[in-house]
């Protein structure tokens, strides 16, 4: 069954691994017979800012309304994004602090201790790069980025993290290692089939030997 996938490049650098994974996943999407539309979020214009926090509404730019179509669009959102710090990007949580908003992606209604899930029946993929291994990442930091998505954003709002795929470390990588890790981020889409998966912590290659571009 043919998807309307919102693809999102959480990583401001267009020369990043992280977009050279969101470039093989879109061919992939579309081969397979996907309807694609991308977001790199480094190309749009708006302030990441909340001024004032939530006290007071701020207009959001032509960018980030055209971004709200484009997720009521899409019944499938792809992230993709490195882990720095071990959370998000400035940049990608700021877009999600101004677009993913009350009324928009959520609702409280009196009386209810939790809201309403606005953006209800929508799956998602989390496609990942790190520095750190994954496996110290998950059972040391125990992945604050990955809940953080997945739990307090994504199902907050209604929507169902199906897939996540870990690339790393990217620092040190080889471009035989990268090159399997493009592999592996294409093959969701294989046979031509739109793979619903449970939810998953796909680990993908270790200690390698390059420059960090996540």
């Amino acid at each position: 069954m043919s998807q309307r996938i919102l693809v999102i490049l959480g990583h401001p650098s267009s020369t990043s691994f992280c977009s050279a994974l969101t470039d093989t996943y879109i061919t992939s999407a579309r081969t397979a017979g996907h309807e694609v539309r991308v977001l790199r979020l480094g190309d749009l214009t708006f302030d990441p800012i909340l001024h004032h926090g939530y006290n007071q509404t701020q207009s959001l730019e032509p960018d980030l309304l055209n971004a709200q179509s484009d997720i009521l669009w899409a019944n499938h959102l792809t992230f993709v994004f490195p882990i720095w710090w071990g959370g998000i990007p400035a940049l990608m949580k700021g877009f999600i602090d101004r677009i993913f908003l009350s009324g928009f992606a959520f609702k409280y209604r009196k009386g209810k201790a939790f809201p309403d899930k606005l953006l209800k029946g929508r799956t998602a993929h989390l496609l990942v790069t790190l520095d750190t291994p994954a496996w110290y990442y998950r059972w040391f930091y125990r992945m604050p980025a990955l809940h953080q998505m997945r739990k307090t954003t994504l199902e907050f709002c209604g929507i169902q993290p199906i897939k996540t795929l870990q690339f790393g470390p990217v620092l040190g990588s080889t471009p035989a290692q990268r090159e399997q890790w493009l592999k592996q981020a294409g093959a969701l889409f294989g046979k031509r089939t739109f793979h619903v998966h449970r939810q998953s912590r796909a680990t993908v290659g270790h200690n390698h030997q390059s420059d960090s571009s996540l």
